[in-house]
């Protein structure tokens, strides 16, 4: 399989059509994150793609433009969101939020686009109503079936939205929760999603924000997955465009920095919140439309690039052992933005899919987090920083032995023993 036969690279503005798209934030080619290399297959080459960041001119909206097949993305994908309580407990807070704000009819159908296990779902059916997922990952969804959540294993199409409404009735909700950054024909995707709701319902989707990115230089954020970086001002443009209206919008910390975002039918029954202008006003404000803003970000990820490769210099100089924790979908575009590929010896992780395998691209060891304690790594980089804290709070006795964790972002840290 060559790079030629999985990516296309789009002309245009996926939100607005426009072909005004200006190199914003140029990044180093990076492997798939979540592509984790067995032993049989390290000596197959690996495949690396762009990951360079455009902002339309006219709507603002920052996108990447080099598309890998979601096919090659997805269909062996095998993250699953009960693996994370703070995700979890988010999509409990926002389930309650939508059926108490809105008054969701009793036993009204909500369909999740991305259902990934089902834990969205689970917040409404315990709570009486009818549900149903759409994921193509099969092993996901094979998960989530096997728990009691009626699931259709395939990508969100027209037919597959035409099947949904023919068998289940129009929905009181559909959701779309860090899947709506992942689709390239957003257009259809909205499309779809607008023939699925009842005259009264509501779309509810979460997305990662640009603004928290921006503010808490959040590289991780940044793979091929995302093929969008959400803001509001294009993104209510968009929706009005298709039909339907943004009534909402509430800010979270889920992975660093998200939006949920609330629409309805243009015309629909329930009236916009505050929440919507003020939004728009502070991101007038923070100048985020401008291609300046996201330039600035760039400059900062250089700040830190320098910091780390003076401070690498030292401790390769003091023979020390360098390590990382967290083989998560932020260490592969951290891993190639740092250029730490060749320094890192081993990265230890709490998943048993992924000890044993191999990092992609730089095929680095991926070892249990007791492997921390047993080898006393020097120094250790938090590869999946957004879980900074609770990872330093449940590794104490590593850095009372001597060992110190290096946190990246917003700015270089070193944690030792308090």
């Amino acid at each position: 399989m060559t790079i030629a036969n999985i990516i296309t690279r789009r002309k245009t503005c996926r939100l607005c059509g426009s072909g005004q798209l200006e190199l914003v934030l140029p990044l180093e080619p990076t492997p798939v994150a979540e592509k984790y290399v067995t032993r049989e297959k390290l000596g197959e080459p690996t495949l690396k793609f762009p990951l360079d960041m455009y902002m339309c001119r006219d709507c603002g909206h920052v996108q990447l433009l080099d598309v890998i097949d979601p096919r090659f993305l997805f269909l062996d994908f095998t993250y699953a969101s009960a693996g994370t309580k703070a995700l979890v407990q988010s999509f409990e807070d926002a389930a309650e939020l939508t059926c108490t704000r809105y008054a969701i009819p009793a036993n009204g159908l909500v369909v999740d686009i991305g259902s990934n296990d089902g834990s969205l779902l689970k917040c409404f059916q315990k709570r009486g109503y009818r549900i149903l997922g759409v994921d193509p990952a099969s092993a996901v969804a094979k998960r989530a079936i096997e728990a009691g959540i009626p699931t259709i294993v395939d990508f969100l199409t027209p037919e597959v939205a035409a099947a949904v409404r023919r068998e289940h009735g129009k929905s009181a909700v559909v959701c779309a929760f860090n899947v709506f950054a992942h689709a390239d024909d957003l257009g259809g995707m909205i499309d779809s999603i607008r023939s699925l709701l009842a005259p009264d319902g509501l779309f509810v989707f979460e997305a990662s924000y640009l603004l928290d990115i921006v503010d808490r230089v959040l590289l991780g954020t940044i793979f091929h997955e995302h093929l969008s970086y959400h803001s509001i001002k294009p993104l209510a443009t968009f929706l009005k465009r298709h039909g339907l209206e943004l009534i909402d919008v509430q800010r979270n910390l889920v992975q660093g920095g998200s939006v949920v975002g609330t629409a309805q039918l243009a015309g629909g029954p329930h009236p916009a919140s505050e929440s919507v202008p003020q939004i728009l006003d502070l991101e007038a404000s923070r100048r985020l439309d401008k291609p300046e803003t996201m330039k600035q970000f760039g400059a900062q990820l250089l700040q830190v690039k320098d910091r780390l490769a003076e401070m690498i210099g030292q401790f390769i100089c003091q023979k020390k052992t360098i390590w990382g924790y967290g083989a998560a979908r932020s260490a592969t575009t951290f891993l190639a933005q740092m250029d730490l590929g060749k320094v890192i010896a081993a990265i230890v992780d709490d998943s048993p899919e992924k000890q044993g395998k191999f990092s992609p691209g730089d095929h680095i060891p991926i070892l249990p987090t007791s492997a921390l304690y047993e080898q006393r790594p020097d120094y250790t980089f938090l590869l999946a920083w957004i879980h900074a804290q609770r990872i330093t709070e449940n590794n104490q006795l590593y850095l009372r032995r001597g060992g110190h964790f290096i946190l990246c972002f917003p700015e270089v840290e070193i944690i030792g023993n308090k």
